[in-house]
């Protein structure tokens, strides 16, 4: 929840790109493990990312870098990864 009881939309954001993170490993018929392993992430950080969490209740912030390299493993591009960005994400739109 944001300060004023809206919900937090980087929570859907992130649950939004787990989502497609999924969609593209499946399409590419990898599992998580071997995912995790060609990008540099251990098997329980790539399950994070793709429930969209790092912890319970916390939107996954991935850097650049990881990113980069799980879309070069899943051979998609980065924007294929990343949700359409809305306004409500800026600071003090909600």
């Amino acid at each position: 929840m944001v300060g004023n009881g809206s919900p937090d939309p980087w929570v859907e954001y992130s649950r939004l790109l787990g989502m497609n993170l999924q969609r593209a490993r499946l399409r590419a018929g990898l599992t998580q493990e071997r995912v995790a392993h060609a990008a540099g992430l251990s098997t329980f950080t790539y399950q994070k990312l793709e429930k969209g969490e790092s912890n319970p209740g916390t939107a996954a912030n991935p850097r650049m870098q990881t990113l980069v390299s799980l879309a070069l493993v899943l051979e998609v591009g980065v924007c294929d990864l990343l949700p359409l960005p809305t306004v409500d994400l800026l600071p003090g739109a909600q």
